[in-house]
């Protein structure tokens, strides 16, 4: 019998905080352009480029991504980064999720034109290249191109070509901090279900307001001028 080709596996990787429309028509590009096998969501625990923000707890990241990509074939979360300790380095990704899959599958990450510019900040960067093929989104029609340090390195790459999406997610946090509902950047920004997620679970939304206690004063009655003596409260002179 002949062998059975490899899969081919794509790995999208991101806070995803929180996943919008942006996200999903990338992954539906990937899907069809690379004629991925199976694309899996990969939810970072700590990211090591964001190390001075604070994101949605992973549970909530997760859920989402689970609510927005629902039963769309070939599409699956994949949580190892937010089990694994310590910051989420997407070189360890890819050795651990490789050890568990046949020598011969086809390996792609899924990275935008910014990632593509810093990519030799990564760790190991080289190992990874060796590794995996870079799927790289096209941003306002623009086509990038390997440049610098990375330019000099063999590499396997492609573009995906994309009409340019608004969504955001420093804008969606930013306008539900403000307290706009989720549920009017659906369908826009945010799918249906996840903006239901968010209203339900009230994620990026503004606190109220906790009133201080403080210990109820009893009435004492009016105050002397002997009271204001010991009390250090000045007295009026005549």
């Amino acid at each position: 019998m002949p062998a059975r080709p490899g899969r081919r596996i794509g790995l999208f990787g991101g806070s995803f905080d929180p996943v919008h429309q942006g996200h999903l028509a990338l992954a539906q590009a990937a899907m069809g352009q690379l004629g991925l096998t199976e694309l899996r969501w990969v939810v970072a625990g700590q990211p090591w480029q964001k190390a001075d923000r604070q994101l949605a707890p992973a549970a909530d990241r997760m859920a989402m991504v689970e609510a927005a990509i629902g039963s769309a074939p070939g599409q699956r979360l994949e949580r190892i980064e937010v089990d694994r300790e310590g910051p989420s380095y997407t070189i360890d990704t890819v050795r651990a999720l490789q050890a568990a899959e046949p020598i011969d599958t086809d390996w792609w990450l899924l990275i935008g034109q910014d990632q593509h510019a810093n990519f030799c900040s990564w760790r190991d960067w080289r190992e990874l290249l060796a590794r995996v093929g870079l799927a790289v989104a096209a941003r306002d029609g623009v086509a990038p191109q390997p440049s610098g340090e990375l330019a000099t390195v063999p590499h396997r790459w492609q573009v995906l070509p994309m009409s340019p999406h608004p969504a955001s997610a420093t804008a969606i946090r930013s306008r539900l901090a403000a307290g706009e509902s989720a549920q009017l950047l659906a369908p826009a920004w945010l799918s249906p279900a996840v903006a239901d997620l968010i209203g339900r679970r009230g994620l990026y939304h503004p606190v109220p307001a906790q009133p201080v206690d403080r210990p109820a004063t009893p009435d004492a009655g009016p105050v002397t001028a002997t009271d204001r003596a010991s009390s250090g409260v000045p007295q009026q002179r005549p």
